[in-house]
């Protein structure tokens, strides 16, 4: 086992694995921007290194620093949480070069799967459903258009290197092809610094389901059920939950073996999540793969009683897994509490946290790096916090969850808790009728 773990991340992830590590009594090194210096995470870990300016360039995406941020303090693995470094071969590479253990896939997993034009090949060679389009990349606006014409309008323009929305385009006829075709490669180009893009058939009322899976260095995979991240405002997720009201115990068997299929086609080792994106009549099909632990990991910890930070650091370590696959136990959610004005086109709401109340009470947890005097920074994600809650029952999680957001109180800036319980008070919402459009036409302006 690891005698002192890195931590190469910030904010709540960073004091999520720290705390484990502590249960296992492993020594943790947290790194650090001038920003975040007075962060929790610097406060908690036991060593802390600051590896350079408030910029994420500078700082938490500066490989060499880091690097060298755990040769100086003896770390004989770095864990890279979530985003930033995490879905990084060169940065995963860089620790083997240096003889640190990466918590994560190898270098060849994280390329395979990072290149979302590959990854779909690759799972379509080992049998798991994708969604009808391109075969590769687009090579060029007459190939959209001819592609376009066999799958059918509408179609999907996607970044092959992309995430979060961007260089996305949804074309509902070939009048709009052209547009949406030089629009979507601008934006790729500018946002990753590659303008190639595939085409899918576009899925009308869609859910977003991933399955949680898990593998060893020993060719063994399992899964640990799904969970429902359809409420979402531009492909970032706000609400998520376990299980799904979609899902049937046929429709979890089927998407749970096509996860594990997929992730042993490529020897899969570690925590990750097979993503789908789930048709109105339960067809579903394979969106892509995260390589890493997900924001959104404490659902299905609360709902399988599993700790997922402590198996990718057993599984690191060259432990195996059991094996046995794992079902919900208990209805879960998770809120995530951004920073953000929801009636002001959720313009982010960095500054001081001039009083915090944390809610509590049974089946209430949350992960957060925030305390009052805390002030936000304006250079990183804005999530602050995130909700998780559970219960025996979707009627009672809902109440719960509520009754915890009420309970819930930051002031001196804005957050998106407003909008979170409006949605809970949702009659649709609350009867498990949403897709991934729900918050098109929201109604924002009681937000204020």
């Amino acid at each position: 086992m690891f005698k002192k773990i890195l931590i190469a991340n910030r904010g709540e992830i960073a004091l999520r694995i720290i705390r484990t590590c502590r249960e296992m009594g492993i020594k943790t090194v947290a790194v650090y921007s001038t920003a975040d210096k007075e962060s929790l995470h610097v406060r908690f870990a036991d060593e802390a290194v600051c590896i350079g300016p408030p910029a994420g360039r500078d700082s938490y995406l500066n490989i060499p620093n880091i690097i060298a941020a755990a040769e100086i303090t003896n770390a004989d693995a770095i864990h890279p949480g979530y985003g930033f470094l995490s879905e990084n071969a060169k940065f995963a590479q860089a620790c083997i070069d240096h003889n640190i253990k990466f918590i994560g896939p190898t270098p060849e997993m994280i390329q395979k799967m990072g290149d979302k034009a590959t990854a779909k090949a690759t799972m379509r060679a080992a049998g798991v459903p994708v969604v009808p389009g391109s075969d590769g990349l687009l090579e060029s606006l007459e190939h959209a258009k001819k592609t376009a014409a066999e799958i059918g309008y509408p179609v999907m323009m996607k970044a092959t290197a992309g995430g979060g929305g961007k260089g996305m385009r949804i074309v509902r006829s070939e009048n709009e092809l052209e547009k949406a075709w030089e629009s979507a490669r601008q934006e790729a180009a500018a946002a990753f610094g590659n303008d190639g893009l595939y085409m899918e058939k576009f899925i009308e009322e869609p859910r977003h389901i991933e399955i949680q899976v898990f593998g060893d260095q020993y060719g063994k995979v399992c899964h640990l059920s799904e969970r429902d991240c359809s409420i979402q405002r531009r492909h970032q997720k706000l609400i998520e939950e376990t299980p799904s009201p979609f899902m049937t115990p046929e429709l979890r068997k089927k998407m749970g073996e096509a996860a594990i299929k997929g992730a042993q086609a490529i020897n899969y080792e570690g925590a990750g999540t097979i993503e789908f994106i789930v048709d109105k009549d339960g067809n579903f099909y394979f969106m892509e793969m995260n390589t890493r632990i997900q924001v959104e990991h404490p659902v299905t910890e609360e709902a399988t009683f599993f700790d997922l930070i402590k198996e990718q650091i057993k599984v690191a370590a060259g432990e195996p897994i059991s094996g046995r696959n794992y079902e919900p136990q208990l209805y879960t959610m998770e809120c995530r509490i951004n920073a953000e004005d929801p009636a002001k086109g959720f313009m982010p709401s960095p500054g001081r946290i001039t009083n915090l109340h944390i809610p509590g009470g049974m089946g209430v947890r949350v992960d957060t790096h925030i305390y009052a005097g805390y002030t936000i920074p304006p250079f990183y994600d804005s999530m602050i916090a995130k909700l998780i809650v559970r219960a025996q029952s979707r009627e009672e999680l809902i109440v719960r969850t509520k009754r915890a957001l009420q309970e819930f109180v930051i002031e001196g800036v804005k957050t998106t808790i407003p909008l979170l319980i409006k949605i809970l008070d949702n009659e649709q919402f609350r009867a498990g009728n949403f897709t991934t459009r729900f918050l098109d036409n929201f109604d924002m302006s009681d937000l204020a």
